[in-house]
């Protein structure tokens, strides 16, 4: 869930501990963003899902990310896996609706791609769009970025 994505922000926060965030996150123009923080690139009908450079930055170093079976439906704003790193465990939603078409076999053994290279190496899966209105329920660079400045804002 979203929510608890940024757990351990609001944790420290609310203990009155320093919590060090490295300033602004890269946020790639090419690409649609979700409010729980998963990017999707779409080329035609298929569409490469991962999660934001924000999100990697707040959940600290991933140790695990959960991959869905290649065929397993996808739904818009609900979970598919789950990353988990050293601060917290956070589900990973679709931005799109479709079919999974391939899993990303590298986080298995490296799942510290996601933090490395979270738009390239770190993607997740790649998804067959069944509904390409969807895209327009998703933000854009610039209103991503400004989501992210204002949320950060509030912890």
């Amino acid at each position: 869930m979203a929510s608890r994505l940024l757990w351990a922000s609001r944790a420290a926060s609310h203990l009155r501990i320093s919590v060090s965030h490295r300033g602004f996150a890269t946020v790639l123009k090419d690409l649609k963003y979700c409010d729980s923080h998963e990017w999707v690139k779409v080329e035609g009908s298929s569409a490469t899902v991962g999660i934001t450079d924000h999100a990697q930055d707040h959940l600290g170093d991933v140790v695990y990310v959960e991959l869905p079976e290649v065929g397993a439906p996808v739904t818009q704003g609900e979970g598919f896996g789950a990353v988990e790193s050293v601060k917290a465990t956070s589900d990973i939603n679709s931005p799109v609706s479709g079919k999974v078409v391939e899993v990303n076999e590298e986080l298995s053994n490296s799942p510290g791609l996601v933090n490395s290279s979270p738009y390239e190496q770190g993607w997740i899966i790649k998804v067959e769009i069944s509904d390409a209105g969807e895209l327009n329920n998703l933000m854009d660079a610039d209103k991503y970025s400004k989501f992210c400045e204002e949320e950060d804002a509030k912890h």
